[in-house]
């Protein structure tokens, strides 16, 4: 059964920590990525140390693993919202914003793929291993979907401004190593760019009519008993 510490009726110490690592959790797998999109190997140089590079892409994803693990715990253990350990790995089996929920089961069951693959790296051939991780490019957007269609923090100023910061770091990082790979293949070349471009007009489209609009909580499928309360 969930515990819940609360003060005199207010949101309970879990709640607040589940948005706060949420949010973390969120700027790290957008470093991440960015990172990897850009290949941090090609950018090692005499001026720049190891650690700012190849180093820090390494531990920003085992500092992402470890905040996206603290955000389930204490989703689950917050109370509020009916979302159990199962419902953080099993899509649809929540009845609290159940797409939204969803999408974020979805990125840390790809997140959990990526953890498995490379602890068994070495039994794992190389395109095995980068077939896997090429899953790492699927979880930031449903991340990041998940954030803004879940959390209750989407039209707060400081929550919006750290989902721009997400998406213009990982847009750069994108156009970055298409500008600054001449080789790259015509066909990558446009996949990425067209998928950047996809998903930064669903991201114009849907806000405004979604999130940041009025009533979103029960559109979203926040179920009735809760609608009312002051989360």
């Amino acid at each position: 059964m969930p515990v819940t510490i609360a003060l005199g009726g207010s949101p309970s110490i879990y709640w607040y920590l589940t948005r706060a690592t949420g949010a973390v959790a969120l700027l790290l797998l957008s470093v991440t990525l960015a990172l990897g999109v850009i290949n941090v190997r090609r950018l090692k140089g005499r001026s720049l140390p190891r650690f700012l590079l190849s180093d820090m892409h390494r531990y920003s994803s085992l500092l992402a693993v470890v905040f996206v693990a603290l955000h389930v715990l204490t989703t689950v253990l917050d109370g509020f919202a009916p979302v159990s350990l199962i419902a953080a790995v099993a899509p649809f089996t929540s009845s609290y914003r159940p797409l939204w929920l969803s999408l974020g089961s979805v990125a840390f069951d790809l997140l959990l793929a990526l953890i498995m693959t490379s602890l068994l790296a070495g039994r794992l051939s190389h395109r095995a291993w980068r077939a896997t991780h090429w899953l790492a490019y699927a979880c930031w957007p449903l991340a990041l979907v998940h954030a803004l269609g879940t959390g209750s923090d989407a039209r707060l100023s400081w929550f919006l401004l750290i989902a721009l910061l997400c998406v213009a770091l990982v847009a750069l990082a994108v156009l970055a190593r298409v500008l600054s790979t001449p080789r790259l293949p015509a066909s990558a070349r446009a996949g990425a760019l067209g998928a950047l471009t996809a998903f930064l007009l669903f991201l114009v489209i849907w806000l405004p009519s979604g999130p940041l609009a009025s009533n979103w909580a029960r559109r979203a499928g926040t179920p009735a008993a809760l609608l009312g309360h002051p989360k």
